[in-house]
């Protein structure tokens, strides 16, 4: 699994000394980009939309694409815009302003949104994110866990593998049960002052953290609607 460790992450000395890590960006906060961008394996850019939610802003996708044209190529990635608590019809209105190659870009797929959409997302992009959002916000819980688990059986029934899934907010889950090829947290970045460890020592017990390679159908724990 690829570890994508978030920033920004101060001070910047500490940040230096993660040269060869996975990091995240966000648009929302891009004060680290050209750092990661100098020192990093590869960055994954998020788009910032749950941070223009929370502030209760517009989301301006224009200004995302201004900023991701100069720096938007392998082995770096995009986190293509997404309306938080949207319905599928909103998803499908952002997905369409895309204007780079599919191949830089990922979906998003927030847990509260029905199955078929999933799917769908996986035809047409080959790779999919998973967020945590609406009754699913928390990840961790037995609903939460459930509906992970209702995800990943569709995948396996309707491709007959787990295609490559990112998790969002979710390095706590390396360890499995769910095959996630790569995740994204901010616990390094938010965490390592409350201990003695380094950044870098931090991210690295994180990167030696990966789940199972493959999937088993799992009987659900609730019934979850399609």
């Amino acid at each position: 699994m690829i570890h994508y460790h978030g920033t920004p992450l101060s001070p910047r000395s500490e940040l230096e000394q993660m040269g060869g890590e996975h990091f995240c960006v966000s648009f929302s906060d891009p004060r680290d980009l050209g750092t990661c961008l100098r020192i990093a394996q590869s960055v994954m850019l998020d788009n910032g939309a749950y941070s223009t939610y929370t502030r209760g802003e517009k989301f301006d996708e224009r200004a995302l694409y201004d900023w991701l044209a100069p720096v938007l190529m392998p082995p770096h990635w995009a986190v293509v815009p997404d309306v938080i608590d949207g319905d599928v019809r909103a998803q499908q209105e952002m997905l369409i302003t895309w204007p780079f190659d599919r191949s830089l870009g990922i979906p998003v797929w927030h847990l509260g949104l029905p199955i078929f959409h999933l799917c769908y997302l996986v035809n047409r992009w080959g790779r999919v994110c998973l967020g945590s959002s609406g009754k699913f916000w928390q990840i961790g819980t037995v609903a939460w866990c459930s509906r992970m688990d209702e995800a990943f059986n569709a995948l396996l029934r309707e491709f007959g593998r787990i295609p490559w899934v990112h998790g969002l907010r979710m390095l706590g889950q390396a360890a499995g049960p769910w095959p996630l090829a790569s995740a994204d947290s901010a616990n390094v970045a938010r965490n390592f002052k409350d201990t003695d460890a380094c950044p870098r020592c931090k991210a690295r017990e994180l990167d030696a953290i990966n789940p199972p390679l493959g999937w088993e159908m799992r009987a659900l724990q609730q019934e979850m609607s399609l």
